[in-house]
């Protein structure tokens, strides 16, 4: 079973008991950061943007049926006051728990169902070389995005940063990387659209300076297209370092592309940098 589908069943069997990122790791024992990548890889959202959907959707259920305790079904849900689980709910299904109790139906709401992915078997990837670098300086520009708008909002991104380039001293690498950095436990993370420097000169806004400490790296080739780099983000995650001695480290990680990468057509492949422990 994929690291994904276990986390969804430990949801599903805790969705009334407390749920943090760092519990549900815990239980899978794997850290926070490689549980997050891989539920974001496999699914395109946040660990936690999940759960919170499953509960609120059970909530409305109650709701829908009538449920004559509001607070109750807030206390259930997770929420410790009736004002914070109806912020919540509205946010999440666009009018108050108490409309719904007096509409009585579910039609219409953007109810999250339980999930499960299908299991797709071990994806062939060549095996990764490990090297250990850094610090690693960059300068880049960033943006904080969450799992489930990074396909929408990295390609933008990428246009946005790139008339900088030129202008950035002491390139240490010509080639532009990715730099994913700063997770949270909702699953935000800041990715910077950069290029390594030697040394770091005068950066103006609004770029910033990057330093990523000295790390140990599984280096993975993806030499498909870019628009499926996805998939082996996901068959890094949820199947190769599973299956490891090897632990993901609360670290950066990088996409570099490789010498012969096209951007205007997206062919030509590039590497996953991955810091690991163990």
């Amino acid at each position: 079973m994929s690291l994904t589908n276990k986390a969804l069943w430990v949801i599903e069997r805790n969705l009334h008991e407390e749920l943090t990122l760092g519990g549900l790791a815990g239980a899978l024992d794997v850290s926070r950061y490689h549980l997050a990548h891989a539920f974001g890889a496999a699914t395109g959202r946040s660990v936690m943007d999940y759960a919170r959907g499953r509960r609120l959707t059970e909530a409305a259920r109650a709701l829908g049926h009538g449920a004559p305790d509001i607070l109750a079904v807030a206390l259930d849900a997770g929420y410790a006051s009736h004002e914070g689980f109806s912020r919540a709910f509205r946010a999440q299904f666009e009018l108050a728990p108490e409309e719904l109790r007096r509409k009585g139906s579910l039609d219409g709401l953007a109810l999250v169902e339980v999930m499960h992915l299908p299991e797709k078997g071990t994806m062939a990837f060549e095996p990764p070389e490990f090297v250990t670098q850094g610090p690693l300086l960059f300068v880049g520009l960033p943006q904080r995005t969450a799992f489930g708008e990074a396909a929408k909002t990295i390609p933008a991104q990428w246009q946005r940063f790139m008339p900088h380039y030129e202008s950035i001293q002491d390139k240490a690498d010509p080639i532009p990387a990715g730099v994913y950095t700063d997770l949270d436990d909702e699953g935000n993370f800041d990715f910077v659209t950069a290029v390594e420097v030697g040394r770091f000169g005068e950066v103006r806004a609004p770029l910033v300076r990057l330093t990523v400490p000295k790390q140990t790296y599984a280096v993975f080739q993806h030499r498909g297209h870019v628009s499926a780099v996805n998939r082996t983000f996901d068959a890094i995650w949820n199947e190769w370092l599973p299956s490891q001695a090897r632990h993901a480290a609360d670290g950066a990680t990088l996409e570099r592309a490789n010498p012969g990468f096209d951007p205007r057509t997206g062919n030509g492949g590039e590497t996953i940098w991955v810091p690991v422990v163990g």
